[in-house]
């Protein structure tokens, strides 16, 4: 008596990519509700299950569903933006800005239905998401019926869709309890990449995975400058580092780990952390060669990844996948690395591994998700078909294979694409809200071509400052007296320096446009000579964020640059309004008061002639951490002898103008 399937596929070349690599030529599957039920050679298969539906495969090949380990959908609206730049300037000046500007919930809703269609075509059933606004994301991969871990961010910059990390991990935890269990979408949590964090918020986020008990993805030692900055600030590499904050507790999803060594790998491995390597974007973005030969060798789960398809530009898995192989054979200087079994391999069961939903899908065996797709290999392009080795059935798809060779798609069961028809999402009215909206982002970033940021960062080197800085400023008529009181014992002294400032403000007739300060930093030794001498640019913002105890600034639009040309090179490039300058003797101690850092400067403001000042300034990213370090300020204050002296709330620029 034979078994009832919705769904019987029949006359296929069945490659399987389970434990053993099984194929069956000619194969049969069938399937039940949203499950294989059945994978075999075709007379067995067809003997045992009867079904509603039949579908001779013509001889094309049925595989699973590829696996993108590693994406930020909704950046397909953002593809082709700012190409051939460096890193600073591709992110800075175009990303973010443009970001910040038309980031929302439709903006996302868009970008992740324009995704779902590509990714669909080229034969993608899964991918793994890391973005803002991901409830939104969520919802619409659910709605074109594909299969996804989608991350919510967690940055300690402002974000488009929450003004803190705060807010951030609170939309994180919501966000996990509304989609944990569905039958499409696995919630994690994604802090964005260590430097872009602080070790509270990888704790925190690490505590909530595991709560849960749902993926941390996260990106990892993607270029050589971040690993280099690691070990000069923490004194040890990224994996070590997050290590110590937590973070291998939960199930992380690692991208890129372009930079790690051999000790990593094996922490990662050891913790069952799984990577995803993103080869075009590490070859357009210079990120170097990730080593994953070794990587394999020792056991790590890897997966392969296009990354967003503003720095890769496309979604294309095939493509990817060949690129993973071969520049594994390139880097290593063999032929034999990465082979084409393996490679498709990270693309299906092992990338599913990596994102630790192997028990979900990944591979065509009995009670897993019916997520699969047809290959046509009957093209020129692909002709013709040897049989004599089994591995060439997956050198015909890695090296040969197109992903528009992809005709068929079936996520959990449902059909996707039928006969390259896409059945879940309008492609031509999701292509015309595209277009209509890069004409807005095109008339946007026009306005701002000639901005001072826009030139700043066109310099090259810029970055981003922190989110917030506590920070107060009082007039001080003792400045002997103070620089005694530093010596007191609640009053630990970490560092100390002696500069010489010349300051140049450079003020512009559009007061959107912020000021541009030119800083020379003379540092002055215990002999009274200028032992170094170093300059930068800073573009001060005009926006605040209001008082916490005495004054928080919010210091999101503040960017700094080196400057390695003349004052006279800067006023002729930015061509500012109006210049003014500031020359100051500053004392400047880094110290910790009640185990928290803080920096004190002690300014005797020369030219022009204003007296003596002190500023006590600590970095903050929430306002809850804000609040307590205010009141820390106010107790340094009376202990340093000026709790009552008058406080100056205006910078001294904004002094010296006003």
């Amino acid at each position: 008596m034979t078994q009832n399937a919705n769904t019987l596929f029949t006359n296929a070349i069945v490659l399987t990519m389970d434990g053993k690599l099984n194929q069956y030529d000619r194969g049969a599957v069938a399937v039940k509700d949203d499950l294989i039920i059945a994978v075999g050679p075709e007379l067995e298969i067809t003997s045992e299950y009867s079904a509603e539906e039949t579908i001779d495969c013509g001889g094309k090949v049925l595989m699973p569903g590829l696996v993108n380990a590693h994406t930020h959908v909704p950046m397909t609206l953002l593809r082709g933006l700012a190409d051939d730049l460096r890193l600073d300037v591709w992110l800075m000046g175009y990303m973010l800005p443009v970001e910040r500007e038309f980031v929302t919930p439709e903006f996302v809703r868009l970008g992740t239905l324009l995704a779902c269609a590509e990714q669909i075509r080229s034969g993608v059933t899964t991918f793994n998401d890391m973005y803002f606004f991901e409830d939104a994301i969520a919802q619409a991969t659910a709605e074109a019926g594909m299969r996804a871990v989608c991350g919510q961010s967690v940055m300690k910059y402002p974000a488009p869709d929450a003004p803190s990390f705060e807010d951030s991990l609170a939309m994180a935890r919501e966000f996990i309890k509304k989609w944990k269990d569905h039958p499409l979408i696995v919630p994690a949590v994604a802090p964005h990449a260590p430097y872009s964090t602080t070790p509270e918020i990888l704790r925190t986020c690490a505590n909530l995975a595991c709560e849960f008990d749902v993926p941390l993805h996260i990106h990892i030692s993607e270029t050589a400058f971040e690993v280099e900055t690691m070990r000069k600030e923490q004194g040890m590499p990224v994996v070590p580092y997050v290590k110590k904050q937590g973070i291998l507790e939960a199930k992380v999803i690692a991208a890129h780990c372009v930079h790690i060594d051999f000790g990593e790998m094996k922490t990662l491995q050891h913790v069952n952390a799984g990577v995803a390597h993103n080869p075009s974007s590490n070859l357009k973005l210079a990120s170097g060669f990730a080593p994953v030969q070794k990587m394999l060798e020792i056991g790590l789960n890897v997966g392969i990844g296009t990354d967003g398809p503003a720095s890769n530009n496309d979604l294309d898995m095939f493509e990817e996948v060949r690129l993973a192989s071969f520049v594994a054979k390139a880097s290593s200087n063999d032929p034999t690395v990465v082979p084409a079994a393996t490679a498709l391999l990270m693309a299906t069961r092992m990338g599913a591994q990596a994102l630790h939903i192997g028990h979900l899908t990944g591979s065509l065996e009995a009670g897993k998700r019916a997520d699969l797709i047809l290959v046509d290999t009957s093209p020129v392009h692909n002709s013709p078909r040897f049989s004599r080795d089994p591995n060439n059935a997956y050198a015909q798809l890695v090296f040969a294979s197109k992903s528009t060779d992809v005709t068929d798609v079936m996520v959990n069961g449902r059909w996707l694409m039928r006969a390259h028809e896409l059945l879940t999402v309008n492609e031509a009215d999701l292509l015309k809200q595209a277009q209509e909206l890069a004409q807005k982002i095109d008339a946007f970033l026009i306005q701002r071509e000639q901005s001072v940021l826009s030139k700043l960062i066109a310099l090259g080197g810029s970055m981003e400052q922190e989110s917030f800085e506590v920070q107060v400023k009082v007039k001080v008529t003792e400045p002997d007296q103070l620089v005694q009181n530093m010596k007191r014992p609640e009053i630990e002294i970490n560092a100390y320096k002696h500069y010489l400032q010349y300051d140049e403000y450079y003020i512009f007739e559009d007061p959107a446009q912020g000021r541009l300060r030119f800083r020379e930093d003379n540092l002055i030794n215990q002999k009274g000579d200028v032992e170094n001498v170093r300059s930068r640019l800073t573009l001060l913002g005009q926006k605040r964020e209001g008082e916490i105890g005495h004054d928080v600034l919010l210091s999101r639009s503040r960017f700094l640059a080196p400057a390695v040309h003349t004052s006279r090179f800067y006023r002729e490039y930015f061509k500012p309004k109006q210049v003014k300058s500031i020359e100051k003797d500053r004392l400047r101690w880094h110290i910790k008061y009640k185990e928290t850092e803080f920096f004190i400067n002690l300014d005797h403001m020369k030219d022009p002639a204003m007296g003596y000042f002190l500023e006590v300034k600590s970095r903050t990213w929430s306002r809850k951490d804000a609040d307590s370090k205010a009141e820390l300020v106010n107790e340094l204050l009376n202990l340093l002898g000026v709790g009552e002296a008058e406080t100056v709330t205006k910078d001294y620029i904004e002094t010296l103008l006003s």
